[in-house]
Parts: structure tokens; sequence; C-alpha cells
């Protein structure tokens, strides 16, 4: 491959016998690869600097696959993130590919060294050449996740070597007591493998891997349904549907029961329809969302779970339903800071592999946008989130739920009745959405009202149909809303 700065100088180079894949070093004048982040790479053992775990070549890899087809960025991304990059200059790359791929556009050499061009970074990568010298030297995209794969082990190594750098200062310095050093100690090395853990999505049926689970059988619904069932009667009668390339915005307060009925909604298209959907839950870990799933479906007392205090008759019921519930096609991601990028590139890969029909976002105001351009306000980063689970919805082809904040507004009001104009930080929100779903509960506000233990589903938008209040009942303690009728 050929070498873009050929032209640096001999101290810009490492010591050829510790030195890997010298051929491919970066600028001296560039900022300094990430070696030396967590402290001096010198081992002590001979006087010369350690070179910090890395793989130039798997990254040119890995950028080069990307060049040449999207498929490889949806992968790369689910692998690695810029900061993973040892060379400074391939972040840059890497973030100008991510860049023109959340906006939809191509994103090869051409359009990347424009791109760079226009953000006066072109000079820092080694050219426009070195862009398409990347492409030469990738025969297929096909390995570029594997690459990835490489890349992300080397960074994670980088980091556990920082933190041991930082661990043997904390014990040489020894201030403190010594239990807070151990501590310390501790969360460093977990800082380190937490990035690596829970990150991606798994089936329902290894979330819940070795606990027992029962739901009562439910009948088959009558009737046939163009969309994804909804679970509720009246609902369905109304959309007929989830259908694809809706967004569904779930709105209200907090505590009033979103991630409730979202979680129903999920329980009606994968538990009960044996239909393909995924929760990306910025708010609850995936426990949470099971212990939820299995309270709705067994009707266990969720805090009798919480609590250890489940009856015999509730393992029963909980044993009796386990096969179902963990057959089911349901996705959990509980990923903490997910981008919009993310959770693109996951759902394009569930679609091709498992042809997802719903997604879930709890919710919509705890998304990043992932750009590396910091928006203008927070209203205009909603608003483009919005805008892009539009698109997604759109693309995939599936109905996509995103749950929304309402603002101070039906507090203010003496029926506390939620309105669209209430829907927090975006009025875009209103506009991308398909359908807007107000979720309100008048026992959440009094106790005593004459209403306790029913809510009020307020269609207030339906672009291709009527508006309604659908009127549920509220079961908290099995944590699910239900049809009146079946109460």
């Amino acid at each position: 491959m050929d070498d873009p700065w050929a032209d640096s100088g001999p101290g810009d180079r490492l010591p050829a016998r510790s030195r890997r894949n010298s051929d491919n070093r970066g600028r001296g004048d560039e900022q300094h690869d990430r070696g030396r982040e967590g402290g001096s790479w010198d081992g002590g053992g001979g006087g010369f600097e350690r070179v910090p775990p890395q793989d130039l070549d798997a990254e040119q890899s890995v950028l080069g696959g990307m060049l040449l087809s999207k498929d490889a960025i949806a992968d790369v991304v689910e692998v690695i993130k810029g900061h993973d990059f040892y060379r400074p200059s391939h972040e840059t790359i890497y973030q100008a590919i991510l860049d023109l791929y959340a906006k939809g556009e191509p994103a090869d050499p051409i359009t990347v060294g424009a791109e760079l061009t226009r953000r006066g970074e072109i000079s820092k990568v080694g050219g426009a050449s070195y862009l398409h010298t990347l492409v030469q030297s990738v025969p297929t995209a096909a390995n570029a996740e594997y690459y990835a794969e490489i890349v992300h082990e080397r960074a994670v190594l980088r980091r556990l070597v920082a933190a041991g750098t930082k661990i043997t200062q904390m014990g040489y310095a020894a201030d403190g007591d010594v239990d807070e050093i151990v501590n310390s100690a501790q969360a460093e090395i977990y800082a380190v493998t937490e990035q690596r853990t829970s990150e991606d999505y798994l089936p329902l049926g290894d979330i819940m891997e070795g606990a027992l689970d029962e739901i009562e059988a439910i009948g088959s619904r009558s009737g046939q349904m163009s969309g994804v069932p909804t679970g509720f009667t009246d609902l369905d009668s109304l959309t007929n549907g989830l259908h694809p390339g809706q967004m569904i915005v779930i709105a209200a307060r907090p505590a009033m029961g979103k991630s409730t009925l979202a979680l129903d909604f999920a329980r009606a298209c994968s538990i009960k329809s044996n239909l393909p959907s995924v929760i990306f839950s910025l708010e609850m870990g995936r426990n949470e969302i099971a212990m939820r799933l299995l309270s709705a479906e067994a009707r266990v007392a969720l805090h009798h779970m919480r609590s250890g205090t489940m009856t015999d008759d509730d393992w029963t019921r909980l044993a009796r339903r386990m096969p179902d519930v963990s057959a089911a096609p349901l996705y959990i991601d509980d990923s903490p800071n997910l981008s919009m990028m993310e959770i693109r590139a996951k759902c394009r890969r569930l679609k091709q592999r498992n042809d997802l029909s719903l997604v879930v976002i709890d919710y919509l105001q705890l998304m990043q946008s992932g750009g590396s351009r910091r928006p203008e306000s927070r209203q205009q980063e909603v608003s483009d989130m919005s805008r892009n689970l539009k698109l997604l919805a759109k693309e995939l082809e599936v109905p996509v739920i995103a749950l929304s904040q309402l603002n101070r507004g039906p507090e203010q009001r003496t029926d506390k009745k939620p309105m669209v104009s209430d829907l927090r930080e975006s009025g875009s929100i209103e506009q991308d959405a398909d359908m807007v779903i107000l979720l309100h509960r008048e026992d959440a506000y009094e106790k005593e009202s004459p209403r306790a233990g029913e809510a009020d589903l307020i269609v207030a938008k339906h672009r291709n149909g009527p508006t309604a209040t659908i009127t549920v009942a509220f079961q908290g303690h099995y944590s699910r809303f239900v049809d009146m009728a079946n109460t």
C-alpha cells in the first residue's frame, strides 16, 4: 500500500525492532497515534518505547471495505467506534464516511474526498490518493466486519494497558484508603470491559435463559389485519394494525406507562403473532424488560418478582409459558448512548437476517444524533432524530414506534389531558409522525378518581384514518394495559 507519509522524518517513526506496519506510520506533525493516552508505553525493558496494540493493515482494510460497500458500513458501525482507530487520520476518514452514510449519500473515495476537502481535512489524511489506495488494497468488502473486530480488539487492549498503567500509578501513590484504591482499580478494569458487554441486541430466549416462565394461553385473533397487531381490539379496528413505513409516537408525562404500552405492542407482535421485533431501550435494562414481559404475560405481580415473594402458583404459571416466550422473535438492545447511526445499522441487519416487522425506541429524547458536528440546539437535534426515524421506517418498510416525553402543559390544565402541542423539544415530531398516541390516566393525578384503573389512548393524529379516544384498563401490578373487556 502506498505510504502518504513517506516524507516523514526518521524521528517520526518507531524503532524498527519494535515497529509494526512501519510503512503505514502517520505524519509526525499530525497528532501522535493513540499510543500514549494512558501514560508512557515504556515498559522498562531495554529502554525503547513499546508499540501500543494496533493493526494498521486491519484499519486500512476496514476503511477500504466501507468505501466499497454501504452494507460493509452497516456491519462495521456495530463493531467499532471512531476512537477505536489507532491512527487519528483513520478516525477522520471513518467519521466522514459515517456522516455521508447518515445523510443517505454515497460514501466512496470521490464523495469522501470531497467531504474531507470541504472540512479542510483532506491533507491531514494523506490526500485524495490515499482514499483510492485504501480501496485498491481491499479485494472485497465482505470481510470488513472481520477486520473491524481486529481493530476493536486492539483498541480494547490499548485501553487495558492504559488502565493498567493508571492502576500501577495508584498503587505506588498509595493515597487514601486501601479499599478505596482497590475499588478504583476494579472500576478502571470494569470500564474497559463494559464497553464490550451489553452492547448488542440479544434474542429474548437468551436473555431469560435460566429463568422460568409461564404465560397464560391467549386465543388466536379473529379476522385478518394487513398491519402489525397492537393487541388492543379497538385500536386495531381503528388503525387496522401498524403499517410498514409508519412512524408511531407514543407520548405522555413521566410515569404514565409509555414503556409499558410499548412493551404491550411488542408482545402482541412477537409473542402473540410470532413477528420479529426489536426494542432499543435507552432507559431500562434488558433484565428489567424481561421481568416486565414475564409479569404481563404470566399475570404474576411484578413486585412479587422483585421482592422474591412469588408463590408456588406464580412459579407454575411462569414455568408453563417459558417455551413460548423464549421462542418469540423479540430482540432487546439496551446499549447505552445509542446513536441514530447505530440504531439504523442494527435495524438494517435485523431486517436482512430476520425480516424485522416492528421497531420500538424507548425513548426519543435519550437518543444521540451521533454526527461529528454538534447540532445548533437540542430542539434541532431532536428534530433531526425524528426525521431520521421516519426515514428509517420508510427505508426498512417497517413501523417504527418512538416514545416521547411531553412537557408540563397537561399539568397546567384542569382536566390534565395531553395535547399534541405538548410534545417536548420539537414540533417536528408531530409533523414526522404518521400516528400520535397520547397516553393519559386520571388516577395518576387523582388517586380517588372514579376512573381509577382506566387509561385513555388518545389517537390525536392518524394520517391514514380517523382519530379517536380508546379506553383501556391499566393493570400496573402486571405491568400491562389490556382491553376493558378482559378485565
